[in-house]
């Protein structure tokens, strides 16, 4: 695991310079603390922040082919590398080390860009092509990890974290104002856009070519949810397939040089995984959760006890209250890059620190179940209301709500008008192809009250696939999920930034390309049967774990939000960013309107979700600001840690 940087001149620029790209990677050194190492030549700079995990001894990059025509620096796991490495070596390939980033070198060699249909990982891969003068950049199929992208004076300068950009002279951040308004819509930013003006990111399943001046990206990986011919399989042979499949994903994941521990929420998808590692492997196993001591409506941690004993491993616990939330929150949105609209993140932050203080480098995690298996109440929401609309004057089919979001305080209790008023809205509106997120998205959208400049959203930016509407209602508002929320905020704010903020790297069974084909393609009622979520592994439960842990219903992960920041002992730099000359400073929002919600908040009133979320958005966007765009400062270069420098000059 690692951090990348590199720049690329587009037309006659000077080389490089070895001190540019080191000030870009100590950006980045959280990803990469056992060492730098860079390539340099008349066209391209390359830098690598490396996270030894595999071939700890010889990994070190950038790694070269034979000829030392093709060199490459890589973040990520390649998971099939043993299996590539001997059918390169059959074709005649010379291995240097025993490293999966050398893999990709050679794959490359044979096939181009074609060399990542072959690739069963998670990467951000940088790959320079002296023969061709060709810079090949590619991302993996769900977007697991992060790489970004500008172009400023004849420069093409990318890298593994927004930050590392800014470390290049010429590039300074200003904050995009549509990015900001879909935050404040879809909970995120729509690929490859990001909140800083001119920064974009390589979309998940795609790939970046630059070559005589000019730069295309291309797909090369798409979700396809088309049923399969034989569709009438019995379910047991679907069940059989996915235990197969999700044995192999999870077995290939534990390849390491160093210990592979775990996360275990107590939920289905993390105790699946964690019971297929201590089932299938003689690892020791180590397991760490959160825990919520003050806030019992978040906390699971009697199930994750229950898991870990049954399991009989090494169990770790952070215990998270507000004020740990409000004093990390920084230091996240720091990593983040971007303002969120919740404080999930920080306690994974926290999590984190716990598996770095234990020496821990790698952790399996159970993200990408409720996404490819339906475990999410939206889900249900989109069945319920397709049902409620062939009667839409029923008064009884609108009590089926009552059943979903029991993670949302008083919603389960409201009345039935209430419940019946917010739902019903564009009911009968079922050939929309947003019907199954419109709902949210429109009371997302309410938060642009508070933003100060007009902010029109059009759901039609949302890139489609060909084929979507040929697709179920169900893999319809799946494909929503998984593009937007998944891949943009998920695996981003809530994985991949706050694990490697302590140089910890998640790795994600649910995640494997195979599995997510196999997920994508199964007839709708065995991941959604009437309400029960993710039918299909529970089956697989009902095989593995407790009945307790398995039968249990779907509890999203959430954290506290007004709790965290406002009340006896709000913390300084929330006062501060809440300010009415902090608000103007950034001009991002309407200061009176902020204002009258931060006193709601501080008088201790009742605030709803949409508050909530309003609360978390504006003092994140705030810090951003503030951490970015205000007070951002060039790193100076560390002279500790192992570098190495390739000079082809």
């Amino acid at each position: 695991m690692c951090g990348i940087v590199g720049v690329l001149n587009l037309n006659d620029r000077p080389p490089t310079e070895t001190t540019m790209l080191l000030q870009m990677l100590e950006m980045l050194r959280h990803r990469g603390p056992d060492g730098f190492g860079i390539y340099r030549d008349q066209h391209v700079g390359l830098g690598n922040a490396r996270l030894s995990i595999i071939d700890l001894s010889s990994g070190d990059q950038p790694i070269g082919n034979e000829d030392g025509t093709v060199w490459i620096v890589f973040n990520g796991e390649i998971f099939n590398y043993v299996e590539l490495r001997p059918q390169l070596q059959a074709r005649g390939h010379r291995f240097a080390t025993q490293s999966d980033t050398e893999v990709i070198v050679h794959l490359y060699e044979d096939f181009g860009p074609d060399c990542l249909q072959y690739l069963n990982g998670q990467f951000a891969i940088a790959l320079w092509d002296a023969r061709q003068r060709q810079l090949f950049l590619a991302r993996d199929r769900l977007g697991v990890r992060p790489l970004f992208f500008t172009v400023n004076d004849g420069r093409l300068i990318f890298g593994s974290e927004i930050k590392s950009l800014f470390a290049h002279p010429g590039i300074a951040a200003e904050i995009d104002p549509n990015a900001l308004a879909q935050i404040f819509t879809f909970w995120s930013t729509l690929s490859p856009r990001t909140i800083f003006q001119n920064i974009r990111d390589v979309p998940p399943g795609h790939y970046l070519l630059a070559r005589d001046g000019e730069f295309d990206i291309h797909p090369y990986w798409s979700h396809d949810f088309s049923p399969t011919a034989d569709a009438a399989r019995p379910p047991q042979e679907y069940l059989d397939a996915l235990e197969s499949l999700l044995i192999d994903a999870t077995r290939i994941r534990l390849r390491a040089d160093v210990p592979v521990g775990a996360y275990l929420s107590g939920g289905l998808d993390s105790s699946t995984t964690t019971a297929i590692i201590r089932q299938y492997t003689n690892a020791r196993l180590d397991t760490f959760s959160i825990a919520f001591a003050d806030n019992p409506e978040f906390d699971e941690s009697q199930f994750q006890r229950q898991m870990a004993n049954y399991l009989g491993t090494n169990h770790q616990v952070v215990h998270c209250a507000h004020a740990d939330i409000a004093r990390v929150f920084p230091d996240v949105i720091w990593h983040t890059e971007t303002p969120i609209l919740r404080t999930a993140p920080a306690p994974m932050f926290l999590l984190s620190k716990l598996v770095h203080a234990n020496r821990f480098k790698v952790v399996v995690t159970g993200e990408g179940a409720d996404e490819f298996l339906a475990g999410y109440d939206i889900f249900k929401e989109m069945q319920v209301r397709r049902f409620w609309s062939k009667r839409a004057d029923s008064q009884m089919r609108p009590l089926l709500l009552r059943r979903l979001y029991p993670d949302i305080k008083g919603l389960g209790d409201s009345n039935s008008a209430y419940l019946t008023a917010f739902f019903k809205k564009n009911l009968t509106d079922t050939a929309s192809p947003y019907y199954s997120h419109a709902i949210r998205w429109n009371n997302t959208a309410r938060l642009r009250r508070f933003l100060a400049f007009p902010s029109p959203v059009d759901f039609d930016q949302i890139a489609l696939p060909p084929d979507f509407a040929r697709w179920s209602h169900l893999a319809q508002a799946q494909y929503l999920e998984i593009s937007i929320f998944l891949s943009q905020y998920l695996l981003s704010s809530q994985g991949d930034r706050v694990a490697m903020a302590h140089s910890v790297e998640g790795r994600f069974p649910f995640l494997d390309y195979r599995v997510v084909e196999f997920c994508n393609r199964l007839p709708p009622d065995l991941k959604l049967r009437g309400l029960t979520e993710k039918w299909l592994l529970k089956q697989l439960g009902r095989k593995l774990l407790p009945a307790a842990i398995w039968q249990r219903p779907k509890r999203p992960y959430r954290a506290p939000i007004h709790r965290s920041f406002f009340g006896a002992h709000t913390p300084d730099y929330v006062r501060e960013l809440f300010s009415e000359g902090a608000l103007k400073a950034s001009n991002l929002f309407d200061a009176t309107a902020v204002t009258q919600l931060a006193r709601k908040a501080m008088s201790g009133a009742r605030l709803g979700e949409t508050d909530d979320m309003a609360l978390a958005g504006i003092l994140s966007a705030q810090l951003v600001y503030q951490q970015f765009v205000k007070d951002f400062r060039k790193p100076t270069i560390s002279q500790n840690g192992y570098l190495r420098v390739i000079d082809r000059l």
